[in-house]
């Protein structure tokens, strides 16, 4: 206690009441923002082993059919027509707020396309070098929706840890600091009261 290094004085213990309620406020808020926080985490973990599923799923389909039009094809064919390509589909990444926390958002346009627009005709592909770029199309979809439901998670993993730091930081180190130097200065003000009334009877005797 005595190494407590505040001023024994009712403003400082003032000073310390209104302190411990902020820290309270503010360990409460952090409370619910990592609760929070963790169910949201949750929520997307369940939607991410979704996906990842239909990814697995998409990418095994699609290998499947690559390995038909190869041995239909050739290797050659596919090359050819791969390099055939005319675009690839446009991408962008957007931010979205998750109680405070910015994750992507990621949307794109459509990735199934036509023989036509993928840059080669009808006479220079196999319908089965068509099935495998429609499989591979949808990947590519899984891919995209896969990419942002992990960068999302990450991020909010992230953001757990930092709150679960700063709630365990004030419970266990910032509210009991704060608490045991209040009741330091309640205690010394008491003792100080006890030895001025003490002082004050003995010089009432002495006067007497």
């Amino acid at each position: 206690m005595a190494s407590i290094d505040v001023k024994p004085t009712r403003s400082e213990l003032l000073q310390l009441k209104k302190k411990i309620s902020l820290a309270r406020t503010g360990y409460n808020l952090l409370k619910k923002k990592r609760d929070g926080l963790i169910l949201e985490f949750f929520n997307i973990l369940k939607k991410a082993r979704d996906v990842r599923k239909e990814l697995v799923a998409s990418y095994a389909g699609g290998l499947q059919k690559v390995n038909v039009a190869r041995a239909i094809d050739g290797d050659l064919a596919i090359r050819s027509i791969s390099m055939a390509l005319k675009c690839l589909p446009v991408v962008e990444v957007e931010a979205r707020n998750i109680m405070g926390v910015k994750v992507p958002k990621i949307s794109f346009g459509e990735f199934k396309k036509s023989i036509f627009e993928r840059g080669y005709g009808i006479t220079s592909a196999s319908s089965k070098i068509d099935e495998a770029a429609m499989a591979y199309e949808i990947v590519i979809e899984k891919v995209v929706a896969a990419a942002e439901v992990e960068l999302t998670l990450k991020k909010l993993l992230r953001e757990i840890e930092r709150t679960k730091r700063k709630v365990n930081a004030l419970e266990i180190i910032t509210i009991p600091r704060l608490e045991q130097a209040a009741k330091y200065i309640r205690l010394r003000l008491e003792e100080m009261e006890r030895e001025n009334f003490s002082r004050l009877k003995r010089m009432k005797t002495v006067q007497r």
